[in-house]
């Protein structure tokens, strides 16, 4: 079987995975979040913080549950690393400096979980387990809950009231995140990934010395890792470690672990606006786009020029014998089209267009399918745009789901496209203008600006992959990536939650002949047009000065 062969059919298998999941899980999401019923376990976790679950929230109100709990989340966790040092379980690693302690903070509370550091060689159990595991759970918990309000914001008339946040987050944890992990992690160790707390092994004997491992609770955190699109690994080479990533076929589980829960949101989405056909709508243009990306991304690989590229069979460089180019394709597109950053081969290595693919699939805004919830509020604000666009051309009112999009719902959606660029082009340009950020560029002209272009890029979306090549523990990145980190996660969350509560109170509006049909194919083709127009027009400049210009230059 060639390795074309083989890539195709590994995506045709996780077609099929994720289509037999999609309608099961989208309805168990959808009676989730509308269900009056509070489990046990839940109501215990309600009475331990203080909280009233059956207490409805307007957005302001909504907003500060979101930003108090991440901000408590960051000081537990960034406090956590500053006492490491004395705590058991540590492996003898010392405490984390403070610049990098407050990036992982910052990372891991974003859902983006950028890694400054080594894993196996900074990070003790105790951090490992009880902090960054944690934050996996929970911030993937917040972004869907903030995709949920603004669903709700769609769905409901006449109420700015948008539900209860502390009840949206302990159930996204308890009733979905917590589960599919449990399930997950059993099938990981059960195709070689570890799962143990065990110390430092000194293995073999090599030339200049021995080698040195150490244990963890690996499995469980890769499992979570993947389903709640964060990203951070274990250990530094993250997923093409085989501690993380044994095997082929655990490749594939992981890719498919990314995919399902952005996608089936989609369903979730159409149950509860009472529309399955909107859902299938949204489904599509996220379907589209990952398609052709990973089509593309397959092709520039397989087919990059010389001799040495038609020997191994494509542009191995940089990849896992065991996963080949095909998985590796399959799962470099599906990290950076989501905002997981997880990666099981390094993305400098891939050929200049190749390269290029992984950081436009940031820029798009991570949203095909998009992180756990932002994908799906994220597309939501895209549609918006594009309803707007098509109000335009037609000369009537915007109308999308009932709800009139006017001044303050077009304003708040333009806010949401134009924080991410403006910090991912800011930070970018202050770093190439300034002396001592270049000097930890690897490469120098323009496979060195894609370095500094795609960890801003990276950190501003919420992805958390790298480039390799940059060295990013620096006062300077540690302290400007997570500032993009924070801003880019928290900013857009402000802007989805006041449009969810101005569309929540108005009431909706009959549909006539005149209504844009947001259900047809039609409008999917207006919205991926719209999609990539908008990043076209913002990141082609960027681009052109890096991937573009090395890609034609090869």
């Amino acid at each position: 079987m060639s390795p074309a062969l083989a890539g195709v059919l590994q995506l045709l298998a996780l077609v099929v995975a994720l289509g037999l999941s999609y309608r099961p899980l989208g309805d168990h999401m959808a009676k989730v979040y509308s269900s009056e019923k509070h489990l046990r376990p839940e109501k215990w976790i309600y009475k331990a913080i203080g909280a009233n679950p059956d207490v409805e929230m307007r957005w302001p109100a909504y907003l500060r549950g979101v930003l108090a709990f991440s901000a408590v989340s960051v000081l537990f966790l960034y406090l956590l690393q500053r006492v490491q040092g004395s705590l058991p379980g540590s492996l003898g690693f010392v405490s984390i400096d403070p610049e990098q302690a407050f990036n992982t903070a910052a990372s891991f509370v974003a859902n983006t979980n950028w890694q400054s550091y080594y894993g196996e060689q900074a990070m003790g159990h105790v951090v490992q387990t009880g902090g960054l595991a944690v934050q996996n759970f929970v911030s993937a918990a917040v972004g869907i809950a903030v995709a949920v309000a603004l669903v709700r914001g769609f769905a409901r008339s006449r109420t700015g009231e948008l539900g209860n946040f502390w009840a949206d987050l302990v159930r996204g944890v308890v009733r979905i995140l917590l589960p599919i992990s449990v399930i997950g992690a059993l099938v990981l160790v059960a195709t070689g990934a570890i799962q143990n707390f065990s110390g430092i092994h000194e293995v073999g004997q090599f030339t200049g010395g021995s080698q040195q491992w150490n244990g963890g609770a690996v499995a469980s955190q890769e499992v979570i890792k993947e389903l709640g699109t964060n990203g951070g690994g274990y250990f530094n080479a993250n997923s093409s470690h085989p501690f993380e990533n044994p095997n082929g076929l655990s490749n594939l589980f992981e890719i498919y672990l990314i995919l399902v829960i952005p996608f089936a949101l989609t369903r979730t989405f159409g149950r509860m606006v009472g529309s399955i056909r909107q859902g299938y709508a949204i489904l599509a243009t996220m379907a589209t786009i990952w398609l052709g990306f990973t089509a593309l991304m397959m092709w520039t690989e397989f087919h990059h020029g010389g001799p040495a590229f038609d020997i191994a069979g494509g542009a191995m460089e940089g990849k896992e014998i065991r996963f080949g180019i095909g998985g590796s394709s399959i799962f470099a597109v599906a990290t950076t089209l989501t905002s997981t950053g997880a990666v099981n081969s390094f993305h400098s290595s891939f050929t200049g267009f190749g390269g290029g693919i992984t950081m436009l699939g940031m820029q798009l805004g991570e949203i095909a399918p998009g992180g756990v919830g932002s994908g799906l509020y994220g597309m939501l604000i895209m549609a918006i745009i594009a309803v707007f666009i098509a109000g335009l051309m037609v000369g009537r009112t915007p109308e999308y789901l009932g709800k009139k999009i006017g001044t303050r719902e077009i304003k708040f959606a333009a806010l949401y496209i134009l924080v991410t660029p403006a910090l991912v082009l800011c930070f970018t340009a202050l770093a190439m203008a300034l002396p001592t950020p270049a000097h930890s560029m690897t490469n120098s002209g323009a496979h060195g600006f894609s370095e500094i272009l795609y960890a801003y890029t990276s950190g501003a979306n919420n992805n958390g992959s790298a480039f390799a090549g940059l060295n990013a523990d620096t006062q300077w990145f540690n302290s400007t990536i997570g500032i993009a980190m924070l801003l880019g996660r928290f900013l857009p969350m402000v802007f989805v939650l006041a449009l969810a509560g101005s569309l929540a109170e108005q009431t909706p509006v009959p549909e006539t002949a005149g209504t844009l049909r947001t259900e047809k194919p039609l409008f999917t083709g207006l919205l991926v047009g719209t999609i990539m127009i908008i990043t076209g027009l913002t990141y082609f400049p960027a681009l052109a000065l890096g991937p573009l210009a090395e890609g034609l230059a090869a």
